[in-house]
């Protein structure tokens, strides 16, 4: 009996490794998803990997005041939207 404990155990450590992999892809693809999204809504702008970057280097009044407002709330709620899980 003995013996079955380490495989016992390798077993469980696959599958919570599996478990940890399966979220990190289902994360990966749930923000591709979002950013395909995003650059739909936004077609004749760069939408970056990072989504905060897009935040981050915005110059502010580099657009018309209500092109701009949209632009920054869409790029908000896809980062709000990527941190709920998308």
């Amino acid at each position: 009996m003995p013996a079955l404990v380490p495989a016992r155990l390798r077993c469980l450590a696959r599958r919570r490794a599996d478990r940890a992999a399966a979220a990190r892809l289902a994360e990966r693809e749930a923000m591709a998803r979002i950013q395909s999204e995003l650059a739909d809504a936004l077609p004749d702008e760069d939408v970056r990997d990072d989504l905060a970057d897009c935040l981050d280097f915005y110059e502010t009044g580099s657009k018309p005041r209500c092109e701009e407002r949209e632009y920054l709330d869409l790029v908000q709620e896809a980062l709000d939207r990527a941190e709920r899980g998308g």
